[in-house]
């Protein structure tokens, strides 16, 4: 029998369970971390508060499992970066988030090696990823120590070893892609070439051991948290898809053994590293999901993300909302475009609103899904759901209706650590399939469409030439 901790350390908080292969999830600690929204599209995590976060919840969940564990898993943001000292491992920055944008303009000096940077990496030339904002970083901030994703400097501070993994390494626009390796030549492009880059690793590799929670264990498992959730949700064939709804959404697909440049806009990245093999997957990104419902919480038009459901109305009667708060990803990549509403009049009332923003993040991610369909060759036909807004009817039925597939709801609310946990399994036990150690699932609901074809094209429609307007309007201005 094998116990692993598994730690999802996110944007806004850090979540540690304990799973083992009897008993199945035996406990649960979570640690809310606040980021820091600044003027000019900045976005700050303290580093200090992360690794407590790591350490706190991980040792909770320990002590409330009353077990031994034997080894140690870790799912990380992806793209969010920090200057730390490798003697010392004292950060020497904030760590900056996935969804900051003060590195456009080093995108922007770069615009004319977009399309090759596309071939290479099979990602955009966005800020979102970490290149560029590594390269801000060292402009703005210090030239010393090095610079790194969050997860490098976590594993350092538990291992001692430098390392990343497969998985996070592609979301950082320096990978090629075909040969999942560092590529000095785009490290030269972004002015770091200089740099000291870590290992890659598989994600079904002992990268070393930590004695951070209890006695010296292993550590293995290390992957993105939107992949760790494709592992989860078993979407291990080609044209399986997931959509994770928190802080943002994003929906994943795989793409198999075969690295295809999408020719829709979406991104490219490694889906995991295992056995050997690596497979591929395509993604798409929807910025503020979880954020654009805490925005309508600020405003006062719900109390909680659990109010939406008794709060939206039947329709919009006309209400339109596209919910760019923070830009739109794939297919505009327009950093600058903001949120609208259109339809409103004296009529208008929140709950036409509240419906407006679930419709508007639902028609995000079925936009994503047509992409990945194209990309693909064939369109998808269920997609599968995980996510603290799952828990909203209103927002899934909506996804199902628009996207026009069936919708299937993940049963467990930690599937990010869930397919860390699995990878680490697989590390500690190299005869166990990845299959075997994901095992076997069924959703707790399954949304179908209520709307007929006709009504969900038109809407997507309408919402689609609402969204360009909006890109087109953020360009410009």
């Amino acid at each position: 029998m094998t116990a692993i901790l598994a730690i999802d350390q996110g944007t806004s908080g850090t979540k540690a369970i304990v799973v083992d292969d009897a008993d199945g999830t035996v406990a649960i600690a979570e640690e809310t971390i606040r980021p820091r929204y600044l003027p000019g599209g900045g976005v700050e995590q303290d580093p200090g508060e992360l690794l407590d976060s790591v350490l706190d919840a991980g040792r909770r969940a320990v002590r409330e499992a009353g077990r031994p564990i034997d080894g140690v898993a870790l799912a990380n943001q992806g793209e969010t970066v920090l200057a730390w000292d490798p003697a010392t491992g004292a950060p020497l920055t904030q760590a900056i988030v996935w969804q900051d944008r003060r590195a456009e303009g080093i995108c922007a000096e770069l615009a004319d090696h977009a399309t090759d940077i596309a071939r290479r990496t099979g990602l955009v030339l966005d800020p979102y990823f970490s290149a560029p904002k590594m390269a801000w970083l060292r402009r703005n901030l210090t030239r010393e120590g090095v610079v790194t994703t969050t997860d490098t400097w976590l594993v350092h501070r538990l291992t001692g070893e430098f390392v990343t993994d497969a998985t996070t390494a592609s979301r950082s626009l320096l990978l090629d892609l075909d040969t999942a390796a560092w590529d000095p030549r785009l490290a030269d492009l972004f002015g770091l070439g200089a740099e000291r880059l870590p290992r890659i690793a598989a994600c079904d590799e002992i990268v070393g051991t930590t004695g951070a929670f209890g006695p010296e264990v292993p550590v293995a498992g290390l992957i993105v948290d939107q992949q760790a959730a494709l592992v989860a949700e078993g979407c291990l064939e080609p044209g399986t898809a997931k959509c994770t709804y928190g802080t943002g959404a994003f929906l994943l697909a795989n793409t198999g053994l075969n690295p295809v440049r999408s020719s829709a806009g979406l991104t490219t990245s490694v889906a995991w590293q295992a056995a050997g093999q690596t497979p591929y997957c395509v993604d798409g990104q929807v910025y503020t999901v979880a954020s654009a419902v805490r925005w309508l919480q600020d405003l006062g038009l719900v109390d909680a993300a659990t109010d939406l459901d008794s709060l939206v109305a039947a329709d919009t009667d006309g209400v339109l909302c596209v919910p760019a708060f923070a830009g739109l990803a794939a297919p505009w990549w327009a950093p600058q475009a903001t949120a609208s509403f259109t339809g409103m009049t004296l009529a208008t009332r929140r709950e036409h609103l509240v419906l407006a923003v679930l419709q508007g993040i639902a028609a995000q991610v079925a936009a994503l899904g047509a992409l990945v369909a194209d990309d693909l060759g064939r369109p998808l036909t269920r997609l599968r759901a995980d996510g603290g807004l799952t828990n909203s009817a209103a927002l899934m039925q909506a996804q199902a209706d628009i996207a026009q597939m069936p919708v299937d709801i993940y049963p467990h609310a930690h599937a990010t650590p869930l397919g860390a946990a699995a990878l680490a399994r697989c590390a500690l036990d190299p005869a166990l399939t990845l299959k075997e150690a994901v095992g076997d699932w069924r959703p707790t609901t399954v949304y179908e469409p209520r709307w007929s074809a006709d009504r969900a094209e038109e809407f997507r429609t309408t919402w689609a030439q609402a969204a360009t307007a909006g890109a087109a309007k953020g360009d410009h201005s």
